[in-house]
């Protein structure tokens, strides 16, 4: 979904400048690259511009067409396109979100372990597909492949990734979250990142230090 450029939303944003902390932020990122390459930086603002509009939102962010203005005239690109990059990756939302956006994979991995069971979780506490609740604390999206195969299924909430879920685990996170609490992110099954359940099966000493297994190889 994006939302078109009203007069409500020009009345709204089309005044939006950096704060004085996103100023400093977005110097810094453009002197990342060499002179006369600084639309190379246009994702990272782009970002910084969307979660600009979080903090003054209070949601996750998202960028108005004014925003995306704003940040073309920064670097000195032409909107269409800085708006190419905007539309093209979904980390950037081109509609209002909640405070929590709950992106679920339902990719090959993650429906064989279980996504259908993750979105009936998000069903059971009120969330919809492409919505955002009342409440204005979720919304739900369903995504393709997130990168995290290993610990399918799994959920981008936010910044954060919630990974090896079940309909209780997902239950538990939305449950969480709704209370203000930040739940633990990464595998929700006793796991380290993605080694095996139960912890290494090869090299288990190397878990806790850097062993040296040149004596016990002689």
């Amino acid at each position: 979904m994006r939302m078109p450029a009203t007069d409500e939303i020009r009345t709204r944003w089309g005044e939006f400048v950096w704060t004085a902390d996103n100023e400093k932020q977005a110097k810094v990122v453009i002197g990342r690259y060499p002179p006369g390459r600084q639309h190379s930086a246009i994702i990272p603002l782009l970002d910084l511009a969307q979660r600009q509009v979080g903090v003054e939102t209070g949601t996750q962010g998202w960028l108005p067409i004014p925003v995306i203005e704003y940040v073309a005239r920064h670097l000195d690109m032409p909107f269409v396109r800085a708006y190419e990059v905007a539309t093209f990756y979904t980390m950037f939302n081109l509609a209002p979100v909640g405070r929590h956006h709950v992106q679920v994979c339902g990719t090959t991995p993650c429906m064989l372990r279980g996504s259908d069971d993750v979105l009936e979780a998000c069903h059971k506490k009120g969330l919809k597909k492409g919505a955002t609740t009342a409440d204005g604390l979720f919304t739900l999206t369903e995504v393709e492949c997130l990168g995290a195969c290993a610990n399918a299924p799994m959920v981008q909430i936010n910044d954060d990734n919630f990974e090896d879920l079940t309909f209780d685990s997902m239950t538990a996170i939305l449950e969480a979250l709704a209370r203000g609490e930040t739940p633990r992110p990464g595998p929700q099954i006793d796991r380290q990142t993605s080694c095996p359940e139960g912890g290494p099966t090869t090299l288990p000493e190397m878990a806790g230090e850097n062993h040296d297994y040149r004596g016990e190889w002689a």
